[in-house]
């Protein structure tokens, strides 16, 4: 968001982002091993002050990052061990996953091979030209909002990332990679407050669902 600090060790709710994600991903029974992808001078501070010290167990490699996500998810794929059936990829920067989506999830990945956390499009969807004066109203119908958690059969998506990397071909999500080779990827219906932090203004709305959240416990 402009700063030095990558967004995934931003504060929120006086804690790095990605500690959010990685407590209810230790917590959840259907995640037996965690692999972080984190950038390369970020790799020590990652396995003292966030693995180490918060007891993450199932945080078993802390792998290099790359330019860009797609070359983090082939980074930490690479580490994933053969015997693994499905993959589950979460974006840090989403601190509110659940583990109901987490099991809905890899539930669904195991019976139709990939998954993803989507929520349907309820804005009115306009296409704009290069003038920036609307061309049509795009019917949102069939329109869905991708999110993380996604999960894939390992081989699918390690193949897919394989043959994206050989062939120069860039995606903002892994179930792209999987439509590009030709697998049906499943969609599950997510949560609203499954947001991506990416804007400073995100920050805000993160403290306002912590504190709904926490308020809520208390009640």
């Amino acid at each position: 968001m402009g700063g030095q600090v990558p967004k995934q060790f931003l504060s929120l709710g006086g804690q790095p982002l990605i500690l959010h994600s990685l407590r209810v991903l230790q917590a959840s029974s259907v995640i037996h091993e965690i692999i972080l992808a984190v950038p390369q001078n970020e790799m020590d501070y990652c396995l003292k002050e966030i693995v180490a010290q918060h007891h993450f167990t199932k945080v078993t490699k802390v792998v290099p990052g790359g330019a860009e996500r797609q070359d983090s998810v082939r980074h930490a794929l690479e580490a994933v061990h053969e015997d693994v059936d499905v993959v589950l990829v979460h974006d840090a920067v989403r601190p509110f996953l659940t583990e109901r989506m987490i099991e809905e999830v890899v539930l669904k990945a195991r019976m139709k091979g990939a998954a993803i956390i989507a929520l349907p499009m309820k804005d009115t969807v306009k296409q704009v030209g290069a003038d920036l004066v609307i061309e049509r109203t795009v019917d949102r119908q069939s329109l869905w909002l991708a999110q993380t958690p996604q999960a894939f059969r390992r081989e699918w998506l390690l193949a897919a990332h394989r043959k994206a990397h050989g062939e120069g071909v860039r995606a903002t999500d892994d179930a792209y990679l999987m439509e590009w080779c030709g697998y049906p990827v499943s969609v599950v219906e997510g949560s609203g407050e499954n947001i991506k932090v990416t804007r400073p203004e995100d920050m805000g709305i993160g403290e306002a669902i912590l504190a709904a959240r926490s308020k809520k416990q208390i009640g």
